[in-house]
């Protein structure tokens, strides 16, 4: 009887604990600033496109839709370029593609990475060594380079395609972030007193392991969709990227080559560059805020 009741407790333990938890990290994250401040800036950007998407003609980003190289006007906000595009319509329609990248890149990385950690910090020996190693080697291998080649290479792309070749890359960093934390968590005592109630390693490594991630598996995926967006940006300035679809980069790439500093024409390089910033600035804000919240350090400094 005495046997049987020790899993009971075994049981009751963990949720117990897990409650309160919980709702100090859902107060903290309502109450952060910079967590505050960094969705809104990512939310509102992706709200403007989104919506502006659906008020303003694609038409007016293709050649010839508007005269060449008119200035800020009530007709055309933010100008034209030398063909004759709306740098307005560049923007509302190129901001969601640049962020759609990340999120796919992201999510496929941060993915793959959570459960190749995960296996490889739970079991060790030489799943840990396999896994570790092709981490390791991916993460040595110049990922814009084999970007940049395959982009030359498959010319008519896609920013699905796009994405989810920046994701190929993607997941080294993730999987050594989720490994080395998954290797301090096995280590704790209800991990023991998890097998001991009947639990099996999927149920622990869901139940137990993953819900004290969270704040890693979110700070991986950020900086995957940061990592994202920057290949992108690098192999559009180049001009290997899709060629179809509007995006920041490739805003960026038609001033470079339209020499739109040296010109004089500021509305045409400015506000890709400045978005980016926002994009980048919010990130890092997501990013600190969910340092911040799984380092008890940095939380107790940032008070």
């Amino acid at each position: 009887m005495t046997i049987a009741a020790v899993p009971d407790a075994i049981q009751a333990g963990p949720a117990t604990q897990a409650s309160p938890q919980l709702w100090t990290n859902i107060r903290y994250w309502l109450g952060n600033w910079k967590l505050t401040i960094g969705l809104f800036l990512i939310i509102g950007l992706t709200v403007v496109s989104i919506a502006g998407s659906f008020m303003i003609d694609f038409s007016r980003t293709r050649v010839g839709s508007g005269p060449f190289n008119a200035k800020p006007s009530a007709e055309y906000i933010l100008g034209t370029d030398n063909v004759g595009r709306d740098i307005w319509a560049l923007m509302i329609h190129g901001v969601y593609p640049s962020l759609k990248v990340g999120l796919i890149a992201g999510i496929l990385g941060t993915l793959v990475g959570v459960i190749l950690g995960v296996v490889a910090g739970y079991y060790g020996g030489w799943v840990d060594t396999l896994i570790s190693t092709a981490a390791d080697i991916f993460l040595t291998i110049p990922s814009l380079l084999i970007l940049i080649v395959l982009a030359a290479y498959i010319r008519t792309t896609t920013i699905e395609f796009t994405a989810l070749v920046i994701a190929f890359f993607a997941w080294a960093g993730p999987t050594r972030l989720i490994r080395s934390q998954t290797l301090s968590l096995r280590e704790r005592p209800f991990i023991p007193l998890a097998k001991l109630s009947g639990q099996n390693d999927f149920e622990i490594a869901i139940k137990q392991i993953l819900p004290n991630l969270l704040p890693y598996i979110m700070a991986g995926f950020v900086g995957a969709v940061s990592g994202a967006i920057l290949s992108l940006v690098g192999i559009q300035i180049l001009g290997l990227g899709p060629l179809f679809t509007p995006n920041l980069g490739m805003i960026l790439q038609a001033a470079y080559v339209g020499a739109a500093i040296f010109r004089g024409m500021w509305w045409w390089w400015v506000p890709p560059t400045v978005t980016l910033m926002v994009i980048f600035i919010g990130l890092f804000l997501i990013s600190v805020a969910l340092d911040e919240l799984a380092n008890p350090r940095l939380r107790e400094r940032a008070k």
